[in-house]
């Protein structure tokens, strides 16, 4: 059903690792609001939807950001 391809869109070159930096990328993904977290919500909302072209779409969002 879903197919991902672990490649990057642009090249990564990182010259100076910050681990400030770091932690504020990773709390993007994984924080109380990132990535991650609204994939859940919209997971979960989803089920609780009666139109089930509504709860299609919400499942594509959710997938959206599962991928990202």
């Amino acid at each position: 059903m879903y197919n991902y391809e672990k490649r990057l869109q642009y090249p990564v070159n990182i010259k100076i690792k910050s681990p400030k930096i770091a932690q504020i990328v990773l709390s993007q993904y994984g924080g109380p609001d990132g990535e991650s977290a609204a994939a859940m919500r919209y997971m979960s909302q989803k089920f609780a939807m009666k139109n089930p072209k509504v709860a299609g779409l919400i499942n594509d969002i959710a997938v959206e950001e599962l991928v990202v």
